[in-house]
């Protein structure tokens, strides 16, 4: 049987999204957030959602497919229910193909995706000639996915914030009373929180820094160059990022490595050099042990889950995450991954 009563801590796109799934199930949702929707690592800039190369396939990246293939319908459905956009459109990616090298991977790539993303997607190689935006490639050839999408993450944690209101569900800072099934989405405190009680380390915070260009193409495709996503967005930005940084004073700040991110930008799409930085965002990310998110059931309490450790794809694994959580909190069925369960930090 179903439970009835759901409390969900932390209001980041793991906790709403989780949230929102159990609610349109028909259980009973508080979230407790002691700041805004979104205010942590879930609320940044960039947004790019994009798959792992489809080569090499295992079941994290399966997982990581179908939530991609599950983002628009998951997305509409936040919308319609919160009344608000989200900014999620399914742009593709182009990336430069360095080398010869490089050129002999990337084909044989096109031809797994051909077996691994069947036939819902394509990765192929294109010439970069006659592109007005694509970044600079050595060879003149780029990869194309057909996969990628891109969303705006604050407004994508506000909008599923509305929508856990609309369907009767409760955010605040204060947990109710009753008892029931507890979900922790607590982000990078929560792990260290979590890392504290089992006595060992389960995950930790790695600081990003990203920043916002004043550049209009709403419909153009992401790109990821010299290890950076740039992502146009629907409101009149063009995103990038990131650093990762696991040595960090002030969380919230920007500093000169940002900088550097825009300046490696430039260089690797020159149609940025000319636009305006607009905003500039610094959070920490959550980063379980695994390097996977950690998620299913707490290993020492009962009617306690965790859904953490989204660390960089966590927006684009959250559709995913919702079902398979809901999946598991209501009606006990665990669909998730083995590289994902919380056991995987605990090793």
């Amino acid at each position: 049987m179903a439970r009835t009563e759901v409390t969900v801590f932390g209001a980041g796109v793991f906790g709403l999204s989780v949230a929102f799934a159990c609610l349109r199930r028909g259980a009973r949702v508080v979230v407790v957030e002691p700041h805004a929707p979104g205010a942590g690592a879930s609320g940044g800039l960039l947004g790019a959602l994009a798959p792992h190369t489809p080569d090499g396939w295992n079941a994290k990246k399966q997982f990581q497919f179908e939530s991609l293939i599950a983002a628009g319908a998951f997305w509409r459905a936040v919308e319609e229910a919160g009344g608000r956009r989200t900014g999620y459109a399914r742009v593709g990616r182009l990336q430069p193909v360095a080398d010869e090298r490089g050129l002999a991977l990337a084909h044989a790539r096109a031809e797994a995706a051909a077996q691994s993303w069947a036939g819902k997607a394509e990765w192929r190689v294109v010439p970069a000639a006659g592109r007005d935006w694509a970044p600079v490639s050595p060879t003149g050839w780029l990869i194309e996915d057909t996969l990628s999408a891109r969303i705006d993450p604050a407004a994508a944690c506000a909008t599923l914030a509305a929508a856990v209101a609309a369907l009767g569900g409760r955010i605040g800072p204060d947990a109710p009373q009753a008892g029931g099934a507890q979900v922790w989405a607590t982000g990078h405190e929560g792990l260290a929180a979590l890392s504290a009680e089992l006595g060992r380390p389960v995950g930790s915070g790695v600081k990003g820094q990203a920043l916002a260009l004043a550049l209009d193409m709403p419909d153009a495709p992401q790109l990821f160059a010299d290890g950076l996503h740039i992502v146009p967005h629907a409101n009149g930005t063009v995103a990038v990022g990131s650093t990762s940084e696991r040595d960090w004073q002030d969380a919230d700040t920007t500093d000169a490595a940002l900088d550097g991110i825009h300046a490696r930008a430039c260089a690797a799409c020159p149609a940025l050099a000319d636009a305006p930085v607009v905003a500039r965002w610094a959070g920490v990310r959550p980063r379980a042990r695994s390097r996977a998110p950690m998620l299913g059931r707490h290993p020492a309490r009962d009617d306690v889950f965790i859904a953490n450790g989204g660390f960089k794809i966590g927006v684009g694994l959250a559709p995913k995450v919702a079902e398979v959580m809901a999946d598991l909190v209501l009606e006990g069925h665990d669909a998730i991954p083995p590289e994902f369960a919380v056991a995987a930090s605990l090793r």
